[in-house]
């Protein structure tokens, strides 16, 4: 075994408490770490053996039988039903947006409730004899290849008798229901709506579980992981060696935004817990950490589960990863621990399976997302003030969280960057493109989701399962009739990837699923949004003939809805009031009514009706015998589901082998969603495309972000760095725009690098592999560290993981201690990063740092200008802010004191300040004088950077360029008249 490993713990540190003798003695543990949850016990879980983890998938057979299978606690004869811990699933019905009362019933997880059951403490397996407790929640609704699990030699879950043979060597717990209720946001609080209007809630729900192991001995430092969306069946693979700081490790965690997190046992026992550990229950404190026996992280094992799982499309993985060991052991143990806790098992090929190295796409790290607000309003979280917000114009929920991701993990490839710029242009110049693949994209549900539900199967067979299988087979006809409309909208596209999309659209699966879908659904079938209006969908989605029992339940159903309308309809003529019929899935059907109380009798309504309640004038209320028509209607309902569910399953068994076409739709779709978004957000602003060269070359550019927020445009400004002018050191009063402007510099190079054009009239961009930021002036009390050793963690963090292509940001450094000290801090830092090739843009206020131009030609000097305007009423100045960046540094004397002459500083200490500064000021202030020979080679340095550049980049003629040219010699002599007149003389 290659994987793994650990230190000592620090003194103090938490034991992680056993939960699960998921295999035997403490197997599945609970790491005790701030935030961490109590998990609920469960009743019926099998003892899993070490080689059921590859046999599992090999002997799953089709099954047409519905009876037998648990469809009620009650068929399980009082024993408790295991469902998945997290219903992260398709809803059944989706919410209706005038339904008062809301859905109940439909797959949602309501707060301190979850629909799960969790693990037993293996202590309580010393026990004897107690019976698991039933658990009053909801059933699972997570999966729905129920119908093709009829394994009972490795992995028997399914039937009764398995379950019934378990209580013998498993004892279980009640469900820890009140501990569940008190945990943080990253447990979902309802059951996600897929809906096409539902893009700003897409990734407000974290559902992704990530396994993270280390190698030991001289392979510390190579860490491996693994990640899969419980609702998207996508299994990411990373493995990349990582320095001390496991900054690539934390960064990737943050962009994944965790639901939990599994690590072996032996990096967290008490005495030897590694620094892996310890950072990463540092910074995701508020995450659930599971840790499990060091066995489950087998290289073979993941090999084995990628070869079972993987769906053909993607088989080429298994060339990338073979030899990769520690991503193939931390796949092995995700993919056993998830199909624990969700009580299913992955169909076999039916997984997306990739690996994700670190090499083609820039990392940002989370102090970097929150400073530049890349997702999140640092004011307001609510607030759409965001890079995100900015460009978040897409129609469906892949969409808006492929643009998040990309976001926070931007290219670092420029030809994959040019074919997405390439789309985008096509975009903003064919109108009729333009609006027809919006129009298609809006009507999509989400796709991923979808297919995850579609690939997997679940060990127990219950009627919100079976109701699922039927909603999920309408979302399929759904999508899948969209191809068609959404391959014409690409016909006559002529960039390459729109053509390789429309090729893609081509497959003949897509036709054959359909095909089959439609021999057994109803042509009119579709996904509507209200319960009753899906509900009736539901109902009648299987044509007629096809079961003469289904048929016969259909026309019971309808004669009881009938019939409770005609009873309403007498009730509303008995009383003589305006009673009509409602429905919500919590109530089933209930009357309504709008009338003023002052109009009843005694104002109250007739004693005959029931669960009365009041919004305003409107009535809702029921009555015994409506309550009794409910309850028939939803028996014949139940029926109705299990007939269809028959069907339904014998229909998803001959096009389970077609499925896995959705995997390429979901991409395409997630894609030309946030190109449409990019290219939609060039037409509400002046965008321009970007180039990519060695140069950063930024011509009139302005910050996004403000341009939303400000009620005129923001002032633009230029930019510019390359190789021989990599340094530039920005100056300027407070409230001048030197923060806004570093902030604009980073969001335009991510904005470039994910593809989208940006806010400038003219821009070139060298590609950075690493953006840093260090801006802000805050504490940070949970880590109990001053401004001071904040400043000096994050510059500590950006010295040790800077490279030559990095993009460094730096707003104040050295402004927490003393002036002295702080000038020494900067002007080593300073020399420090001029030893690289980064490009970096350091905003300060000590104007000693601006002479360090003398001593390398590589830094150039810029201010923002401000005007000094004398007041109408009396003789004081005002100054006026220009926003305007210029050469050179800040002539500023004192602006601080002007900034202090502004507030309600009494005058008196006003002008003692100004004393005491100008005597301090005479004292210290020694400014270096540039000797003709320093400047001599510094314009000699400048004429060569430029010469290079253009033999680099230049596109001239020869007569432009022989123009140019002589412009440099110019520039080089004006710049060093000493070396001119020495050429004379000679």
């Amino acid at each position: 075994m290659r994987a793994g490993g650990g230190e000592q713990p620090r003194s103090g540190a938490k034991r992680a408490r056993p939960v699960s003798p998921f295999c035997e003695g403490r197997c599945w543990r609970r790491a005790g770490v701030a935030g961490s949850r109590p998990v609920p016990a469960v009743g019926e879980v099998a003892m899993f053996t070490a080689n059921s983890m590859a046999d599992t998938h090999g002997q799953v057979a089709a099954s047409d039988s519905y009876t037998g299978r648990a469809s009620s606690t009650s068929d399980l004869g009082g024993r408790s039903e295991r469902t998945p811990r997290y219903n992260l699933g398709l809803l059944q019905t989706p919410r209706s947006t005038t339904d008062s009362t809301g859905d109940c019933s439909s797959g949602g997880v309501r707060p301190g409730s979850l629909s799960e059951e969790g693990l037993a403490p293996s202590r309580a397996a010393r026990g004897s004899g107690v019976k698991s407790q039933v658990s009053g929640r909801g059933e699972s609704y997570f999966g729905d290849k129920s119908s093709y699990v009829e394994n009972t030699s490795t992995l028997n879950l399914t039937s009764s008798s398995s379950v019934r043979g378990l209580h013998s060597t498993y004892i279980a717990k009640p469900p820890f229901s009140a501990s569940r209720s008190v945990c943080r946001s990253h447990t979902p609080l309802m059951g996600y709506s897929v809906t096409s209007s539902s893009t700003t809630s897409a990734h407000s729900v974290a559902s992704v579980i990530v396994a993270v192991v280390e190698g030991r001995g001289l392979a510390r430092g190579e860490v491996g992981m693994a990640s899969i969306d419980l609702k998207n069946p996508e299994v990411i693979l990373s493995q990349f060696a990582d320095n001390t700081t496991y900054a690539k490790v934390i960064t990737k965690l943050k962009i994944l935004t965790p639901l939990e997190i599994i690590m072996s046992n032996t990096a967290c026992d008490a005495g030897s817990t590694t620094k892996l550990f310890s950072l990463i229950t540092e910074h995701f404190k508020n995450v659930t950490f599971t840790t499990v026996q060091r066995k489950y992280f087998n290289e073979t094992k993941g090999l084995e589960y990628i070869e079972q799982l993987c769906a053909s499309e993607f088989g080429t993985i298994l060339m990338e990863v073979q030899s990769k060991y520690y991503c193939l052991a931390a796949a092995a143990a995700l993919l056993k621990y998830v199909e624990f806790i969700q009580n299913s098992v992955y169909a076999p090929k039916s997984l997306k399976v990739r690996f994700q190295g670190s090499e083609k796409t820039a990392m940002i790290d989370s102090s970097s997302a929150q400073n530049l607000e890349l997702v999140i309003n640092n004011r307001d979280s609510r607030n759409g003030h965001t890079l995100f917000g900015v460009l978040n114009y897409t129609k469906t929920p892949g969409g808006s969280r492929r643009l998040r991701s990309n976001i926070l993990e931007p290219l670092a490839d420029a030809e994959t960057i040019n074919t997405r710029l390439d789309c985008v242009q096509e975009l903003l110049q064919d109108e009729e493109l333009f609006f027809g693949l919006q129009a298609v994209i809006s009507k999509f549900l989400d796709t991923e989701q979808l297919l995850s539900v579609l690939v997997q199967i679940p060990k127990q067979d219950t009627v919100k399962t079976a109701e699922s299988k039927i909603t999920n087979l309408i979302y399929l006809k759904h999508t899948l009739e969209l191809v068609e409309p959404l391959k014409a909208a690409l016909r006559n596209c002529n960039t390459a990837l729109l053509k390789a999309y429309y090729n893609s659209l081509d497959d003949t699966r897509f036709g054959i699923i359909l095909e089959k879908i439609t021999t057994v659904i109803n042509d009119d079938t579709r996904y509507t949004k209200g319960c009753l209006s899906m509900r009736t969908q539901k109902c009648y989605a299987v044509k007629p003939n096809i079961s003469e029992f289904l048929d016969i339940a259909r026309r019971t159903y309808t004669e009881i809805v009938d019939d409770i309308a005609g009873m309403i309809t007498q009730l509303a003529e008995k009383y003589n009031l305006p009673m009509r019929t409602s429905f919500s899935s919590a109530r089933g059907f209930f009357i309504q009514m709008n009338i003023d109380a002052s109009t009843l009798p005694n104002g109250q309504l007739p004693s005959e009706f029931t669960k009365i309640t009041k919004m305003k004038n409107t009535y809702s209320f029921t009555s015994p015998d409506l309550i009794k028509m409910n309850e028939r209607c939803q028996e014949s309902l139940r029926e109705i589901y299990h007939m269809t569910y028959l069907i339904v399953c014998k229909l998803l068994n001959e096009i389970y082998e077609h499925i896995h076409c959705l995997y390429k739709l979901s991409d395409i779709v997630s894609m030309l969603d946030m190109l449409l978004a990019f290219a939609h957000a060039c037409t509400l602003s002046d965008y321009v495309r970007p180039e990519f060269t060695d140069t950063l070359a930024i011509k009139q550019g302005w910050h996004p972000i403000l341009e939303k927020i400000a009620v005129e445009k923001p002032v633009s400004n230029n930019t510019y760095l390359t190789e021989g002018n990599n340094f530039v050191i920005i100056t300027g009063p407070n409230m001048s725009g030197k923060s806004t402007y570093l902030r604009q510099i980073a969001l335009c190079q991510i904005m470039a690098q994910i593809g989208s054009y940006v806010p400038a009239e003219y821009c070139s961009f060298r590609i950075a592999e690493q953006i840093f930021t260090r801006i802000g002036m805050d504490d940070d009390i949970e880590t109990n560290a001053s401004t001071f050793m904040k400043e000096m963690k994050e510059i500590t963090y950006i010295i040790q993981n800077a490279n030559d292509k990095s993009l460094i940001i730096i707003d104040e450094l050295g402004r927490g201690t003393s002036a002295e000290e702080g000038i020494g801090i900067c002007y080593a830092v300073c020399e420090y990063l001029l030893n690289l090739k980064a490009f970096t843009l350091f905003a300060t206020h000590f104007l000693e740092l601006c002479h360090i131009d003398a001593l390398y030609p590589n830094v150039e000097n810029y201010h923002f200008e401000v005007q000094h305007v004398r007041s109408s009423a009396g003789n004081k100045e005002k100054i006026a802010y220009t926003y305007t960046l210029s050469k050179g540094y800040t002539e500023e004397k004192n602006y601080g004191l002007k900034a202090a002459e502004v507030s309600s500083l009494p005058s008196s200490v006003i002008l003692d300040a100004k004393e005491i500064t100008n005597h301090i000021a005479k004292q210290i202030l020694h400014r270096q004088k540039s000797t003709p020979e320093m400047m001599k080679q510094r314009a000699i340095y400048h004429l060569a950077v430029r010469l290079v550049q253009t033999a680099r980049n230049s596109r001239l003629d020869p007569d432009s360029l022989r123009i140019y040219l002589r412009g440099l010699k110019k520039k080089y002599e004006e710049s060093c008249p000493a070396a001119g007149e020495n050429d004379e003389q000679q």
